[in-house]
């Protein structure tokens, strides 16, 4: 596997991101592709994706678009991820992954554990450190 800089990294995720709003129910608007996120695989595949926020909670985020589409392609382990935002001054952010998105990661396959998170251009985390208390059920018995 060809090993990925933080920066590569994040520059795919940023390429991906295409911030709009669309039309939703009752007038509302709906945000669409204001986070982005790539992640790379065992095999050294990019796979990247964008959020998309709906009503009713049925959005996703950008990592599990981008998991989405490595599932798609056959491939289930993923040894580096991050998802990036353009806060309202346009200046490019790292975003750690939501309680839901880490879950979502480990249930992937359990070697997920130790997928390198990004966290800023210089830092990261795995995920077990992310998600601690990982080995369940705990029979009482």
């Amino acid at each position: 596997m060809n090993a990925i800089s933080h920066d590569s990294l994040i520059a795919s995720a940023q390429a991906v991101l295409n911030p709009r709003t669309v039309p939703g129910y009752g007038g509302a608007t709906r945000r669409i592709g204001q986070v982005g996120s790539t992640l790379v695989t065992e095999a050294g595949n990019l796979f990247s994706g964008v959020c998309i926020d709906t009503g009713s909670g049925t959005g996703f985020c950008a990592e599990h678009a981008a998991i989405a589409a490595m599932i798609t392609a056959g491939e289930n382990k993923i040894i580096k991820i991050v998802a990036v935002w353009r806060n309202d001054k346009g200046v490019l952010c790292v975003l750690p992954p939501c309680g839901r998105c880490r879950e979502f990661i480990r249930q992937m396959d359990p070697v997920n554990l130790d997928t390198e998170v990004l966290l800023s251009r210089t830092s990261s985390a795995r995920l077990r450190d992310l998600l601690p208390h990982t080995d369940w059920p705990n029979p009482l018995d």
